[in-house]
This record gives C-alpha cells, structure tokens and sequence, in this order.
C-alpha cells in the first residue's frame, strides 16, 4: 500500500514537470516531436508498399502473363501496381497535367473541374477530423469512447431536426443553432457513459458500445416516425433541411467543398489551445495519465472525467451535424459508412495531438477519395484501401515491427504517449 506523502510527491512531480518551460526541456521537445512522427510516416511508407504487393498478387492478368513468360509476369506485377497507385493518385489529388492546362487556359470551370479530386479528397477528411478528435480528447482524459459512432447519429437527427423545424432564420443564425444543436446531441449521448463511469466505475467500452445500438434503433424510430419525411412511403428519411441551415458551398454542384473544412480545422485548434493552453487540460490530462496522483493533487475527478466524455461526444455530434448540413441536407439511415470506428485509428496515428489528427485524417480522406477512381481504372477492390489502412494503423500500434524493418534504434527514453485507460482494469 503506498503511503499518501509518497503520493502526494508524485502529483507534485507531474504538475512541475507540466509547467516547467526550460529551454532544454524545449530542445527536447523539439527531438521527442522528430523521433515521434518517424514512425507514422515509415509506417505510411510500409502500407503502401505492403497494399502494392497485395495488388500485384492478386492480379489476374499477372499470373496470366506468367503463363506466357517469367519476365511478362514482373512487368505485368510493376504494371498493376503503377496503374492502381497513378488512379489512387489522380482520384485523390487530380491529374498534374490537366491542372497545369487548366491554369494555363485560366477557364474557371475548367480549373475547378481539375482541382476538385483534391477539393473532394478535403470534403472527405472533414468527418474525420471531427470524428478523430472526439477519440483523441477522450483518449487523453484517460476515457476509451467507442461510441463516436452513435453520437454522430444523434448529433445529426438534433441538427436535422432543428434544420428543417425552425423557419424564418437568417443562415448566421440558423446554421450555427443548428449546428450547436448536433453538438449537443452528441454531448448528451456521452454524458450518460461519462456518469455512469464517474460514479460507479461503469466500463466506459461497454457503455458506449451499448448506447451506439440505441443510437442506431432509436434513430431508426424517428426517421420511420416522428421525424418522417412526408409523401416518403414509409422510406425511413427525414425532410430537407432549410436552404438557411446549410453550411455554404464554395462553388457551384458538383464540386462539394465547403465552409465545413474550416471549421473543423478551427474546431481543432480550439481542442489544441483547450488541452495545451488552459489549465482545465492540464487538469484533463493529470486525469488521464494519473488519475491516483490527481486525486491527491486535489483535482475533481469525477467532474472532469464526466466533463471528458461530453466533449468528446460533442465533437462526435459535429460530424454529424456537417454531414447533414454540409452534404446530405436530409438524414437517412446510411448516414456514416463508419467514421466512428475509423476516428479509432486517427487518433492512433495523430498521436492524440489535434494537429495529427488533422494530418491522419486528410490522409485517410484522400485514399477513401482515390479508391473510387482505382477501382473504376484498374478494377481493384475498393476493400484494398481499407487493408492500407489497417497495415498503417498495426504498424503505428506496433512500433517495434518499423524499427526492425528500417533497423532503427530504440530510444534510450521512449516518451510515453498512452493513456492511462483505467476502465481496461476495472478501476476508478
């Protein structure tokens, strides 16, 4: 049993150590951000090449060409995998030559035309980014939220509700309530796992993964019900949405891009400054690397970790609150192809920070952008971005595997990036 003055030392350690800004301790910084991004950008490297393989093998017309020569067989392999990656490429970013044509000409349509793969691979990031930071902010409150998924869902059926039922608002008033409102719904289905977590040591695993089932069934109930588009024969879909409620388009259909990147990017330097510039996330991030030595440094537990939750439901109910105002403009029932179990893996990779969150999920964005377009060109699967994905996120989660394949060596003190996840023991 520890002694509380041992304790009590111990707080006071991680409250000096937060608060202390020596010009050594920022070198160090500086060395730890280098050493700490090396293993997401091998691991990117490592995907990819590992996702090329997998294309060249499981090409038909390569072991075809076999059947006529060795040789024909390589070059058929190097040819696959050059065309996906090239489709991937231009899907996502956009064909470098029709850009420069475009400039060249300077036909607005035309420009907008070659840049929107690009325009179209941001539209794609902007759930994630929401989405991300609602797994990394409860990360770093030492809070395990799988239920982003279900705080989407009720974060939009709030922010469809209050699109479509209130009239007569101008869009800068009618946009951001309907937006608060999505947040809100999110914030209210992660304080009921927070609660229960608080008080009664509740798994917040569990919890969120039972109320992301209510979330889906409930939803369900309203769009075939109370929130029934009308003349839609049973269809569970919501009515439109008010033109005052939408988040404005930059340019004209079909280019999607819109106001909704930017505020995702202004919500992510807000959690940035909240969680690194304030003294509630300091506190926050006491709770969730100690909560034991934060206790005794006299910090609320309980409050803050209901308080967590909430945010991290909040910015779950932010991507849904974009999707429906931004995009869909109506809520339907396949409103997430699974933004919340991905925002797992971007936290992962954006090391819990906001800014690598923000990095993760343009890259998750862009390759979801790009599948489409290597699909159609070279007829892979679209399921081959998804094992990309996973290859990344295995070799992020398992450092050991990039540094025995680049033969890198260990750092003699590997800073600590985990939280402490005390719902995985069972404890308070």
């Amino acid at each position: 049993m520890k002694k509380p003055d041992l304790e009590k030392q111990d707080a006071g350690k991680v409250v000096l150590q937060e608060l202390t800004d020596s010009p050594s301790k920022k070198n160090h910084e500086k060395k730890s951000f280098w050493m700490s991004i090396r293993i997401p950008i091998l691991a990117i490297v490592t995907g990819l090449v590992f996702g090329a393989f997998l294309i060249g093998v499981t090409s038909t017309r390569m072991y075809a060409a076999f059947g006529t020569s060795f040789g024909a067989g390589i070059a058929e392999f190097f040819k696959e995998i050059a065309t996906a990656y090239t489709a991937l490429f231009q899907g996502s970013i956009g064909n470098p030559s029709a850009m420069i044509s475009a400039l060249q000409s300077g036909n607005q349509v035309a420009i907008r035309e070659a840049f929107n793969p690009f325009l179209e691979s941001l539209v794609q990031s902007t759930p994630y980014i929401f989405a991300g930071l609602a797994v990394a902010l409860g990360f770093r409150a030492g809070l395990f939220n799988i239920g982003v998924e279900g705080q989407l869902f009720i974060g939009a059926a709030a922010a469809t509700y209050v699109g479509y039922s209130i009239t007569g608002l101008p869009q800068y008033i009618h946009m951001p309530l309907a937006f608060l409102a999505g947040a809100l719904g999110g914030a209210l289905w992660g304080f009921v796992p927070g609660i229960l977590k608080a008080t009664t040591g509740g798994h917040e695993v569990i919890n969120t993964i039972m109320m992301n089932w209510i979330a889906f069934r409930f939803t369900e109930w309203l769009l075939s019900g109370p929130m029934n588009r009308p003349g839609a024969g049973g269809m569970p879909i919501s009515p439109l949405i008010q033109p005052s409620a939408e988040i404005p388009k930059f340019f004209q259909s079909p280019i999607r891009f819109n106001l909704g990147f930017f505020i995702a990017l202004f919500v992510a330097c807000l959690v940035w400054w909240l969680l690194f510039k304030t003294t509630w996330g300091l506190n926050l991030r006491l709770v969730g690397t100690n909560p034991r030595a934060a206790k005794y440094a006299g910090l609320n537990i309980i409050s803050i970790t209901v308080i967590g939750m909430v945010l991290s439901g909040a910015l779950a109910g932010m991507a849904g609150a974009n999707q429906i105002l931004a995009l869909n403009h109506s809520m339907a029932l396949g409103l997430s192809s699974g933004y919340g179990y991905d925002s797992i893996a971007l936290a992962l990779l954006g090391n819990n920070h906001p800014l690598g969150v923000v990095l993760a999920s343009i890259l998750f964005g862009t390759l979801r952008n790009g599948a489409t377009k290597m699909m159609v060109v070279s007829q892979i699967p679209i399921d081959i971005i998804s094992i990309v994905q996973a290859f990344i996120v295995m070799f992020v989660a398992a450092p050991a595997i990039i540094r025995a394949i680049y033969r890198l060596r260990k750092p003699e003190k590997e800073e600590a990036t985990a939280v402490f996840l005390s719902g995985w023991g069972g404890g308070k």
